[in-house]
Order: C-alpha cells, then sequence, then structure tokens
C-alpha cells in the first residue's frame, strides 16, 4: 500500500513507520522535545544573567571612577 499526499511525495509503509518513530521521539513524554525545551529555556536563562551581571560590573565600575574623581 502507497499513501500519496502528492504526485512528487510518495511514502511506503517504511517511510511512515520511520516518521512515526521520529515524531515519538521527539514529541513523547520523555521524548527528546522535553529534554530540548529544558536546555533551551536553561540557556536564556544563563544568557540572562549573564548580561545582568555585565551591567552591574558595569555600574560598579562608574561609581568606582566618580568617586577617584
Amino acid at each position: 500500500m502507497v499513501l500519496s499526499v502528492l504526485p512528487l511525495f510518495v511514502f511506503g509503509p517504511w517511510e511512515i513507520f520511520g516518521l512515526v518513530v521520529v515524531a515519538l521521539v521527539v514529541f513523547g513524554p520523555v521524548g527528546i522535545g522535553k529534554k530540548l525545551g529544558n536546555l533551551i529555556k536553561g540557556t536564556g536563562k544563563g544568557v540572562k544573567e549573564f548580561k545582568k551581571a555585565l551591567k552591574e560590573d558595569d555600574k560598579e565600575s562608574k561609581e568606582s571612577e566618580e568617586s577617584e574623581e
């Protein structure tokens, strides 16, 4: 049995099976999708903290320069 969406795209049973397996791995309850989401969220938080620390360091350096003058 061959499932045809468009004349150019013909999917056989093995292609459909492969797509279902990939979808389950990525979107499953303990799949890679959940782990990737947590990784991206953690990276975003890390970047935000890094930028905050840079701003605080700039403020401290400006205050120390003003107090020296």
